[in-house]
């Protein structure tokens, strides 16, 4: 089992920039995928962003290319999500999610995933 905490979260206005982290425990992510998904109030999850266990592919969804960066520290069990140039339309919350895999998968399927955090909640003023 792997357990997923995020963090970094919080209310930012537009055009600013946050730093998200996802702490894994329970195993070492180093042959997992991570990604990041987030969720609108009525709306369904999405998908923002992915990287491979070595950090060789990174895999994002078109509405956050050039704003949103993911990287990863295996050694320090550590996922992050850096997002800049915030809109309001980016108000959400953001999930950590991991699959064991050091082969290709979906990135974008949140189906795909074996394990999820419980969120941290972005707002972002106008």
């Amino acid at each position: 089992q792997v357990q997923l905490v995020e963090s970094g979260g919080g209310l930012v206005q537009a055009g600013g920039s946050l730093r998200l982290s996802c702490a894994a425990s329970g195993r070492y992510i180093s042959d997992y995928a991570m990604a990041w998904f987030r969720q609108a109030p009525g709306k369904e999850r999405e998908f923002l962003i992915a990287i491979s266990w070595n950090a060789g592919k990174t895999y994002y969804a078109d509405s956050v290319k050039d704003r949103f960066t993911i990287s990863r520290d295996n050694a320090k069990n550590m996922v992050y999500l850096q997002v800049n140039s915030l809109k309001p339309e980016d108000t959400a919350v953001y999930y950590c999610a991991a699959k064991m895999s050091r082969s290709p998968w979906l990135a974008g399927n949140r189906n795909s995933y074996d394990y999820w955090g419980q969120g941290t909640q972005v707002t972002v003023s106008s």
